[in-house]
């Protein structure tokens, strides 16, 4: 599978990532099943957190003896249990802790600030927590995953290494508002959700479904790709990946087939440029002011 630099670190990641989101209820044979199928696919990066219910303590489980064939990706913010508010800086530290012994590593790669707002970015003392977790080698990078202003704030700050944000073909915001500022200072960008949750699917969609959002967003772009749902799959997913700046993407599943399957899509490289500049059009054309990242 094709790797690229992420940003001014020293990791050559897959472009194809785990994400962990999807596991935090599933047994654990099950996700030994789908972690090391992607680690056999070729992917290189596991992305996760502390909220993800026991995501984080069964990729430790899983993955025991495979710690230098992956990147591990985490990220914090949340109570999630401990009885602290979010975004405390006593809370970060504790789950920090948490989450190295849950994930059973002396270190992760990255550790992200997680959607944390402008406001608290701006009072300083998260990001002093995320420093001092580095200096003391509990992560070698920092960084920082959301969306919208928020992220172009902590973008703009020049203290985080990483950019985890929103980039799909129902979610375009990062690709002029954020993503520019993070290549110019030298930031890793990894790109979440970017299948769009495969909202096309459905040809009905409850409000409170999580993917609601981009159903609707998709329902007005009227792709003529998505009429067939594996075209789709394939079209998003390459489109994701042929944004300028975009080093890697996390896609989450319970199929330990589907890695190798997305690693075939992948093959093909890069949409044509013709195509890639036919959605960004359509978006534009389309797209209402409040369509702005999902976090």
């Amino acid at each position: 599978m094709e790797r690229r630099a992420y940003g001014n670190t020293d990791m050559q990641v897959s472009i194809l990532g785990f994400g962990g989101a999807e596991i935090g209820n599933k047994d654990l044979p099950t996700v030994e099943k789908l972690l090391h199928s992607a680690l056999d696919a070729g992917l290189n990066v596991i992305d996760t957190a502390e909220c993800y219910g026991n995501s984080e303590e069964l990729i430790g489980k899983a993955l025991a003896g495979r710690r230098s064939e992956y990147y591990l990706f985490t990220k914090c913010g949340h109570a999630s249990g401990l009885d602290y508010p979010d975004w405390d800086p006593v809370l970060l530290e504790k789950t920090i802790d948490r989450s190295l012994q849950r994930l059973q590593v002396d270190y992760v790669d990255v550790i992200h600030l997680h959607s944390c707002s402008e406001e608290i970015l701006r009072q300083g003392e998260v990001i002093e927590v995320l420093k001092k977790a580095k200096e003391q080698g509990k992560t070698r990078y920092i960084g920082y995953s959301g969306d919208t202003k928020d992220a172009l704030y902590a973008v703009q700050t020049g203290v985080f290494d990483s950019l985890e944000t929103s980039v799909n073909i129902a979610d375009q915001e990062a690709i002029d508002l954020t993503i520019p500022e993070a290549l110019q200072r030298g930031m890793g960008v990894i790109a979440k959700r970017p299948i769009a949750n495969v909202a096309w699917q459905h040809d009905t969609l409850s409000e409170q479904d999580y993917a609601y959002p981009y159903w609707l967003r998709l329902g007005e772009l009227n792709y003529d790709f998505l009429t067939d749902v594996q075209q789709g799959v394939e079209t998003a997913l390459r489109f994701t990946l042929s944004t300028p700046g975009v080093a890697t993407a996390i896609v989450g599943t319970a199929n330990p087939g589907r890695w190798q399957q997305n690693a075939e899509l992948l093959a093909k490289g890069p949409l044509p440029q013709e195509a890639y500049e036919a959605i960004r059009r359509r978006w534009k054309e389309v797209a209402g002011a409040d369509w702005v990242g999902k976090v």
